[in-house]
């Protein structure tokens, strides 16, 4: 026989039951009223804000991303105020053992890492991270073709060469360059006009996949040649600077752009940084019909030399 007090449990029990049902299809609805896109409020992540910052360096480290102590490095703190912009949350790791982990945690990966995957693999680097794993750089790779996207700045095209389809041939002395609007409709493109000038690291960069739909285009016409590895990088026709392409199913997209410290605070590469982002991530729509034969013809002939 049952005790008042057993009662008195099993209705308390049923009432919590009920309580519980009632918020879980309140908050239902509620994300069907919002088109699917409200977030609960107790929620801790969400998969589709969340972007990986990685820049473990191995060959060089940028001043842009070196930390002192635990404190996050410039180009970390400026990402960060960012991509507020966009509603999205970012978790920065040197860290090269994170791609072992669950990579469908991250909407986008964003890499500033320096070496190439041989190189990023050796457990020494600059800043004392731990190494990337062939079976993360693997997994990684996956995960793009999959569909994950994936961006990088400056020397982090090194990450996935192959995703991002070109290589690095090396770079001379910081000097002011001209770079064309070879796609003026590509988000944070809208407003640069035909072109710009910037004072940067410019990398001399080979080897272009074909599809690449090129955003921006060096010209290294007025570049002084003068010392060896100016004349090495820079004595060569126009060739892409930023552009996206497609990796399997994962929206890729590059910049150039990022060694300086006064660049993280020019206005042009945040608008370009981040219109290239919220393509990548499919907030906005570009077409990126491949153009590397119209924006710059002669790109992939400078080797041939």
């Amino acid at each position: 026989m049952r005790t008042e007090f057993d009662q008195v449990m099993q209705a308390n029990t049923l009432a919590a039951l009920r309580a519980m049902k009632r918020r879980q299809a309140l908050q239902s609805l509620a994300a069907l009223v919002l088109g699917g896109t409200a977030a609960l409020a107790d929620q801790p992540t969400d998969r589709r804000r969340r972007l990986l910052f990685f820049s473990r360096s191995v060959l060089f480290e940028h001043p842009v991303v070196h930390r002192e102590g635990k404190a996050l490095s410039l180009a970390e703190r400026t990402f960060n105020d960012m991509v507020r912009q966009l509603d999205c949350d970012v978790e920065c790791t040197k860290d090269g053992s994170v791609f072992d982990g669950d990579l469908d945690q991250y909407a986008a990966v964003v890499s500033y890492s320096c070496g190439r995957p041989a190189d990023l693999m050796k457990p020494e680097s600059k800043d004392g991270s731990a190494p990337l794993t062939e079976r993360g750089w693997k997994r990684l790779d996956a995960a793009v073709r999959a569909g994950k996207p994936l961006v990088a700045i400056h020397p982090g095209l090194w990450l996935l060469p192959e995703a991002f389809g070109a290589d690095c041939l090396g770079h001379g002395g910081q000097q002011v360059a001209q770079i064309k609007v070879a796609s003026p409709k590509f988000p944070g493109t809208e407003g640069l006009g035909d072109s710009f000038s910037l004072m940067e690291e410019w990398f001399s960069l080979i080897r272009f996949a074909k599809d690449l739909h090129v955003i921006l285009v060096q010209d290294c016409a007025g570049m002084n040649k003068d010392k060896p590895t100016d004349k090495r990088c820079y004595d060569r026709p126009p060739f892409p600077a930023t552009w996206a392409r497609m990796h399997g199913k994962g929206r890729v997209f590059y910049t150039s752009m990022g060694h300086r410290e006064d660049v993280w605070a020019n206005k042009i590469f945040a608008e370009v940084l981040l219109g290239g982002l919220s393509w990548a991530l499919g907030r906005r729509e570009a077409d990126i019909t491949p153009n590397l034969e119209q924006a710059a013809p002669q790109a992939n002939e400078f080797m041939k030399q």
